[in-house]
């Protein structure tokens, strides 16, 4: 059995959750679960920040805490992950109030459905009829030549 150290085991864990967080951000279809899946991401960046400061037998960064000449960790990294959770705060808070707002609007956080009814929405005040299908037409079209990029090249210059 291989002995993993306490740093490979946290660097692990960090890459796992922006794994996590990135995958449910991409095959989730509905926004609350985007939101939450972006705050596991977010975690798993900070932890990465904090773990890119750490020293493995340095001290607390405190003036009078330890002996002169003790090894401190970083304190840059905890700043910034320190600020990094208040943005990331600030921005869950706002992603809910929009999250609330479109659920009040249109009864669903589901994203296909909440497509349709906005492009209904879109088309009715612009006063265009909806397309009846929603599917693209099957089988290949060939696209018809384009005059212009067919006179560049029978004379050999690039358009």
């Amino acid at each position: 059995m291989i002995p993993f150290s306490l740093e490979t085991i946290l660097y692990t864990g960090a890459i796992g959750l922006v794994v996590i967080g990135a995958f449910g951000l991409v095959l989730s279809t509905h926004l609350l679960r985007m939101v939450l899946a972006l705050s596991v991401a977010e975690a798993g960046g900070n932890l990465l920040i904090v773990l890119a400061g750490y020293r493995g037998e340095a001290v607390a960064p405190i003036l009078g805490y330890a002996a002169p000449g003790t090894a401190m960790v970083d304190p840059v990294p905890q700043a910034l992950v320190l600020t990094a959770i208040v943005i990331g705060v600030g921005v869950q808070a706002l992603a809910v109030a929009v999250l609330v707002r479109i659920y009040r609007t249109y009864g669903t956080l589901e994203l296909r459905v909440l497509v349709e009814r906005m492009q209904g929405e879109i088309s009715e005040a612009a006063g265009i009829p909806r397309s009846s299908s929603t599917h693209a037409p099957a089988g290949e079209r060939p696209l018809p030549p384009v005059p212009a990029l067919l006179s560049h090249q029978a004379r050999g210059v690039r358009p």
